[in-house]
């Protein structure tokens, strides 16, 4: 049995007017992700991956059908610090110390400094970063940077998580360790999480739920809902579901470039 629905996309639609014309970026995209589900979004670059996310986030605002987050519109979720971003980039502020940096949206948000303090010491440890608060993101490895800027958007405690391609600048090796402390991560913390990659096998092995995207107009051309079980050591990606799944995923992609 499902868990409550807590994003909610029917016939979504978005174009840019540009000077050349308009650019359909997501056309009648529907879909639902469930409280504590892991899905992520796969697709050619340009696909709308990335705008369906900053749609969540009230980024960017559709042109058409509905988008509900936590059962209200995308800019009353913002609002009600409904979600979580983490960017591309770490985005940390090389002034401020890693706890100077976790504590910033707290300060925005009129948080005590008691309750800051508390709040920073427990996202910090759940990132495996505990006793760095008081370094600068430049003395800390791009894996770390990463780390901190996740513990930045734990750190007021929404329910939502969104993630655009948060390890797709670090090598394979730094990767596959992330990748495993974010499955631990979710495990511990059962937020929702929806997560951006260009990255298949990183797909398959994070996700409860993957959705396959064709190339612009952004449109969804499969649903996969994960068999693996919730605890995935990393060579789960021998076994045999793990590669039925990798290939459905490719079949997906080329059937949406086939739909062009």
């Amino acid at each position: 049995m499902l868990n409550r629905p807590v994003i909610e996309a029917k016939g979504l639609n978005l174009t840019f007017q540009t000077a050349d014309g308009p650019v359909h970026a997501l056309k009648d995209v529907d879909l639902t992700i469930a409280e504590g589900e892991f899905v992520c979004f796969l697709g050619p670059s340009g696909c709308g991956k990335t705008t369906f996310l900053r749609c969540i986030a009230a980024l960017e605002r559709p042109t058409g059908g509905s988008l509900t987050v936590n059962g209200m519109t995308a800019d009353e979720a913002r609002k009600q610090r409904g979600y979580g971003y983490v960017f591309q980039a770490a985005g940390l502020y090389p002034w401020r110390t890693i706890a100077g940096n976790i504590r910033l949206p707290l300060e925005i948000m009129g948080f005590s400094k008691s309750d800051q303090t508390a709040r920073v010491e427990r996202v910090l440890d759940l990132v495996e970063l505990a006793g760095f608060g008081k370094k600068f993101p430049w003395q800390l490895s791009g894996g770390m940077q990463q780390r901190a800027s996740i513990a930045r958007a734990l750190a007021f405690d929404a329910d939502i998580l969104l993630m655009d391609e948060p390890f797709g600048a670090l090598d394979e090796i730094v990767r596959d360790r992330l990748n495993e402390e974010l499955l631990k991560l979710w495990a511990r913390t059962g937020k929702t999480i929806a997560f951006v990659t260009h990255s298949i096998p990183e797909a398959v092995y994070l996700s409860t739920k993957i959705v396959v995207m064709s190339p612009r107009p952004g449109r969804i051309t499969d649903v996969i809902d994960s068999p693996l079980p919730k605890d995935r050591p990393l060579d789960i990606r021998d076994s045999r579901e793990f590669i039925e799944i990798a290939h459905r995923v490719r079949e997906g992609l080329r059937a949406g470039h086939q739909d062009d």
